[in-house]
């Protein structure tokens, strides 16, 4: 009764009845905007899964966070921008310090908590998604874009793709299109596939989608007139695989698609069924399956029924829900050694993300090896990395088809420098001197 109680003030409130926090004086606490219904759902649980087990995890295993207990609240968006709006300000002033971070998982969310962040002096951890020039912490304090950007993740398909066709110089006079979810999130690569497609010369050509996503075959029915070389997938939830199921309708070879890090996880190809056997996506550094950190997790959380979802375990997206709430883990770790083992306020842990420094040795330390390479933000550099593989689905499971490929960092810095100071430029903003950051 109690559980059907919380499910339904959580459906009348859009707070999860998973986390139902109790706060005390010793406590840190940590919000989580999730989505668990709606289109996006599909994809939005095995994240939310693997960020709840993660917590759950410092919490069972090490007694909180040099003995600070984690306590989380999640909040249902939906994936709707004034939905995670609502959450954030319902959420940020929770527990005796207020609220250490937020993970939006939405680029749209992002956009629009990025306004307010720096008034309220808390960090906006969003790995791999979000606003692509806020890789520049000179110009964006609060936001940090963990382990890549859209800017770079469109380096890396292209790339990827070239090197099928026997190098860059083969791209010129090639048709590349992109099919993106139209939304903030679907738009953030086109500057840089416009960008590449002046150095090296193919035709860029790009198809929006409208939300959900479920309406697609006059796109793809372009996509069979126009008989590009290549397409790029910038989809999410179901419209990934409608996209893969409209590609097959109209006889558009599916290793001829290599879908964004969004695009590349279980719920996007199972639902395909055969039809997406040879489609491609870019990793996010990390595959599926189990490493060193799910032993902890069977013995801790699973084992012991305490898991937020143990169908997702070890799924693409639960891994990337895990390595996000690890980087927060692990960027109040680091503030703790200049503040003290209690729960911090937002501002004190954007210090602990800004020196985060994630070495190869902290990483197998963690049980995270093979999951994420090293990672180490600076004042200047919120991104902390730039470097992504590509993985096939071949009917069962994903295989690695690539090696690393590491973003062109002229052209990355280029296109960030630009767009930070423009929008330096209209919020009036007088970029920090990183040269005397402590």
């Amino acid at each position: 009764m109690i559980r059907k109680v919380l499910a339904l003030a959580a459906a009348v409130t859009g707070v999860s009845a998973l986390a139902q926090p109790v706060l005390a004086q010793n406590e840190q606490f940590l919000p989580a905007l999730v989505y668990r219904t709606g289109p996006y759902a599909p994809n939005g649980i095995p994240w939310a899964n693997g960020t709840a087990d993660y917590w759950t995890l410092i919490n069972e295993r090490d007694g909180g966070i040099n003995g600070v207990k984690i306590v989380f609240e999640e909040c249902e968006t939906s994936y709707a921008t004034d939905k995670g709006v609502e959450c954030y300000e319902r959420l940020k002033s929770k527990g005796p310090t207020g609220a250490g971070f937020f993970a939006p998982l939405s680029t749209g969310i992002t956009f629009a908590l990025t306004e307010k962040v720096p008034g309220d002096k808390i960090p906006l951890l969003t790995l791999g998604y979000g606003r692509s020039d806020s890789k520049d912490g000179s110009v964006f304090p609060w936001n940090f874009i963990a382990v890549g950007s859209y800017w770079s993740a469109a380096d890396a398909a292209i790339q990827h793709i070239a090197k099928e066709f026997g190098g860059k110089d083969k791209l010129k006079g090639k048709k590349i299109s992109l099919v993106y979810h139209d939304s903030p999130y679907g738009k953030e690569p086109i500057p840089a596939l416009e960008e590449m497609a002046k150095s090296y010369g193919y035709v860029f050509k790009a198809i929006p989608v409208t939300h959900p996503g479920v309406e697609q075959k006059s796109q793809w029915l372009a996509v069979r007139q126009d008989r590009p070389d290549y397409v790029i997938l910038w989809g999410w939830g179901v419209m990934n695989s409608t996209s893969i199921k409209e590609a097959a309708a109209v006889g558009y070879p599916r290793d001829k698609i290599i879908g964004g890090w969004w695009s590349g996880a279980e719920p996007d190809v199972i639902p395909a069924g055969d039809q997406a056997i040879g489609y491609k996506a870019l990793m996010l550094q990390h595959p599926a399956g189990r490493f060193k950190i799910h032993d902890d997790l069977e013995k801790y959380i699973i084992s012991t029924g305490k898991s937020a979802g143990k169908d997702t375990f070890a799924h693409v997206l639960y891994n990337r829900g895990l390595i996000n709430a690890m980087i927060g883990v692990e960027a109040i770790r680091t503030a703790q050694k200049k503040y003290g083992n209690k729960p911090l306020t937002g501002e004190q842990v954007r210090w602990g993300f800004e020196h985060l420094d994630l070495t190869a040795d902290r990483i197998k330390e963690l049980g995270f090896e093979g999951l994420l390479k090293p990672l180490k933000f600076t004042c200047q550099d919120h991104q902390g990395a730039d470097e992504a593989r590509v993985h096939q689905w071949d009917g069962k499971e994903w295989k690695i088809i690539s090696d690393f490929y590491k973003a062109d960092a002229e052209m990355q810095d280029r296109l960030v420098k630009a767009s930070a100071a423009q929008y330096a430029k209209e919020k009036n903003i007088t970029p920090r001197d990183c040269s005397k950051a402590d």
